[in-house]
Order: C-alpha cells, then structure tokens, then sequence
C-alpha cells in the first residue's frame, strides 16, 4: 500500500509540473496522459467488475427457462430506469463536489459531503422501494402476461437490497475517485465480482431461490462492497484527512448536493431512458422478436465498450474538478485537451477492432443466422456510435468537473428527446427502415449531443469556471476544523 501512495504521489508531483507550462506541448500531453491512465484504467476495470454482477445473474437466471429469463429482463430493465440509473445520476453530482472540494484542500468538507450524499440517496431509496414492490400488479395492470408480471415482481423485490447498498455505494465510490485512489475501489469490485460467481450459483439453482437468489447475491455483492471501502475509510491512513464522522453539517450539507445531483440525475437519466425507449419501440415493428433481440445485442455491445471511455471520463472530471478547486483553471484545459486525445485514440482502435469482427460478432450472441446477418448489417452503425459515445462520454465527464450538469441535461433533452427519439419513430416505422432506422434515429440524438458538449466545452472560460469552483466551496456548509 505504502508503493502505492509514493507512485501515486509521484504522478501527481508530475501533473503539478506540467501545470507550471504554458502551452499544450508534446511533453504536457504524456505528462497529463500518465496522471489520466492512473486513473482512468483502474476505472475502466472497476465499471467492468460492477457490471459483471448483473450479467452473471442474468445468465444464471437463463438457465431457469424463458419465463425467468423474460421476467428478470423485464425488471432488471424497469429497476435501472426507476432506480439505478437515479442513484448513479445523483452521486454523479458529487463529481464536481468532492473533486472541487479535495482540490481546494478542503479535506474534511469531501467527507461532509459523501455523507451528506449517502443520507440524500438513502431517502430517495424508500420510494423507490414502494415502487418495486408494486411492480408486479403495475404489469399486470398495463397488460402485461400475468405470469410474466409476477416473476418480474419478485425479481424486483429481490432488488431492493440491492439499491440501498448502491445508495451507500456510489458516493463511497465518488469519496475515492475524488481523491484519486483508485486501487481500494479495483481490489473491492474484483472481490465482490469473484464472491459473487459462486455466490449466486449457491442461491439461484441449490437454495430453492430461483431468479429471486439472483437478485438477491446482486445486493449481497454491493454490499460486500460497501463494507470493504467503508473499512478502508475508517482504517486507512490514506483516507485520514477526509475522514469524517456522521455530524449535524452533513444534514446541512444536503440541501447543496440535491442542488447539483438532481440536474446530475436528470443528465444521465435521459440519456439511459431513451436506449431503454429504443428497446420498447423494437417491440412494435413487423418482427418483433428479431428487432428486439438484434437491437438489445447491440445495446449491449456498446453498453460493455462504454466502459472504457467511462473510465476516461472518470480520470478527467478528477482532473477537472481538482484543478478548478485549487483554482488552476489553465490546467483544467490542458487536462480536458489531453484525455480528448486519449479518448480519440481508443475510440479509433476499438471501432476498427468491432469492424474487423463483424462477420462473427452476433455468433458471440446467438446461432441463428437471421440474427447473425442481421447484427452484421447493424455492426457499421455501431460502430459510428461507440465513436459517438467515446466522445460525448469524456465531454460528460468534463461537465460533472466543472458542475454544469444543468446545462448537460437539456442539451440531453434536446438531442435525445426534440431530435433523437422523432426521427427514430420517423424512420423506423413510417419510412420502414425497421431497427435500423431506430438505430439511426438514437444514433441522430447522440451525433447532436456530442456536438453541442463540444461547443460548450470549446467556449468555456476556465477563469469563470475557477472561480466558480471557489464560490461553491465558501458556500457550501460549515464544517468544523476538529
């Protein structure tokens, strides 16, 4: 661990080095680029193993036969939009928060507001709960295939678990990437990952539990995780300036994170909406069962390769809202500068590599040669929009750094929802271009987007932005020295 932090000291003694260069040279850029990688390639396996814990359950839940695969994929797709993708969006805000406050060396306010975060997240859970619980006579009230609604029912009571450990988790997950300890974060995922194999084995087919121990071990991982990093915090040396105990400042404190984390929320969550809305639609063309499979193949693959510029993006709102919070607006540009090139770079060799394996990639997902040929067809256009993707997900990065995620959310609006989703009905149904054309249309949304970020970003003052940063943290809550 002691290596760790002197490497980890080392990287950031060579980022305060570049900041002291006027321009972006080629030296600044591999300087920059070795302070990003520390973090964002860690991240890129921490977003995996977190993701893997879904997948796994799924696939074990696969095995049960279609009316627990069906009903499980019906809720775990309810769950995300009404409740997952709310807690990531939310915690998303502590991004600009706790970055901005560990770059202004306000140790002990970061840990004010990864509590403050925590008691936000863990009241929007109750709802949250209410609903899923309800979930089952809410299918069969909108039509849904009464066995179907009921499974998904349980399923998504199993879940709930699940989504208070994911309230405790993600600000958990904020308090450490802010600061830029990244390897507690990979050592916890990737044990609770391999825990969670076996673990879900146990509960899915030995219990008697069915597809419920599967979304069962789901928050038994989660909270494995939580556990782990709430250790480390407590215990860690590295974690001494920041820790902080549960006090009356991080109730105070809550007013001014749902200030940012609702516009946070309202960001992300229009965005994850609109795939699940593609997905739906698909149910409505001629072949239904072809376009919804086709299409959830090809969410899924660019949802598996988003994990790799989310990682970027996670290594540059660090950045970002360190510099902004030490009040080094000239090195927050240079970081933005140089992790868009790494991001040009990966999003280069990663869409060459889908290309090239176009002709076997729908193998991966199934054998019928319908859908194989069909998934060829569509890899061109997946391939455009992990390009797409990779770009507005390092520029969405750069908006949680610098705080301006109610500007992000209605440019998602705009793009996704006033662009996007219309010319997805326009072209899928009304000009017959079947899922292709839906594909097109959400492709559309995400071309307008990451046009718009970009110009944002482009025209951004730095100066205004640190400054910005400084207010944030004088107005934020009080928080004693002791």
């Amino acid at each position: 661990m002691k290596g760790d932090m002197e490497e980890e000291a080392r990287l950031l003694k060579v980022g305060e080095d570049s900041r002291r260069e006027i321009g972006f040279t080629w030296g600044v850029f591999v300087q920059e680029a070795k302070v990003a990688s520390y973090i964002g390639g860690p991240m890129v396996a921490v977003t995996l193993s977190m993701y893997l814990l879904q997948v796994v359950s799924m696939m074990m839940v696969g095995h049960l036969g279609e009316l627990s695969l069906s009903s499980a994929a019906l809720a775990t797709s309810l769950c995300g939009v009404t409740g997952f993708s709310l807690m990531l969006g939310m915690a998303s805000g502590l991004e600009t928060l706790s970055g901005q406050a560990f770059g202004a060396k306000q140790y002990r306010k970061l840990g004010v507001y990864t509590w403050s975060a925590t008691i936000s997240l863990t009241l929007v859970c109750i709802p949250i709960a209410l609903l899923w619980v309800s979930i089952g006579k809410l299918l069969t009230f909108t039509g849904q295939d009464p066995l179907i609604a009921l499974e998904a029912g349980k399923y998504a009571t199993s879940l709930i678990p699940a989504v208070f450990a994911y309230a405790a988790l993600q600000p958990l997950m904020r308090y450490f990437q802010s600061q830029s300890l990244i390897i507690p974060m990979l050592l916890s995922t990737s044990i609770a990952a391999v825990i969670h194999i076996p673990l879900c084995w146990v509960l899915v087919y030995k219990s008697g539990l069915g597809s419920i121990g599967a979304g069962l071990a789901i928050g038994i991982s989660y909270w494995i995780n939580v556990v782990f990093l709430g250790l480390y915090v407590a215990y860690s040396p590295s974690c001494e300036l920041t820790r902080t105990s549960l006090t009356k400042e991080a109730f105070q404190g809550c007013g001014e994170f749902l200030r940012i984390s609702v516009p946070s929320a309202v960001m992300i969550c229009l965005e994850w909406w609109s795939f699940e809305l593609l997905i739906l639609l698909s149910g409505l063309l001629p072949k239904p069962q072809l376009e919804t499979s086709v299409l959830s193949i090809c969410l899924t693959t660019i949802s598996l390769v988003y994990m790799i510029p989310y990682g970027i993006a996670a290594a540059v709102s660090t950045r970002v809202s360190n510099e902004l919070g030490a009040g080094r607006p000239q090195a927050a540009r240079l970081a933005v500068c140089s992790v868009m090139i790494i991001a040009l770079i990966e999003l280069v060799v990663i869409s060459v590599g889908l290309f090239a394996c176009r002709n076997i990639m729908g193998y991966a997902y199934s054998n019928e040669k319908e859908v194989v040929d069909y998934v060829t067809d569509m890899v061109p256009l997946i391939c455009v929009s992990v390009i797409v993707d990779s770009l507005q997900g390092v520029l969405s990065g750069v908006a949680r750094g610098c705080g301006w995620q109610h500007i992000g959310a209605y440019v998602n609006l705009g793009a996704f929802y006033l662009a996007g989703i219309p010319v997805a009905v326009l072209l899928g149904f009304h000009l017959h271009y079947g899922g292709r054309g839906l594909w097109i249309g959400i492709l559309t949304g995400s071309l307008i987007q990451t046009a718009m970020l970009a110009f944002i970003t482009c025209r951004t003052d730095w100066e205004y932005q640190a400054r910005n940063a400084k207010e944030r943290m004088h107005q934020g809550p009080e928080v004693s020295v002791a």
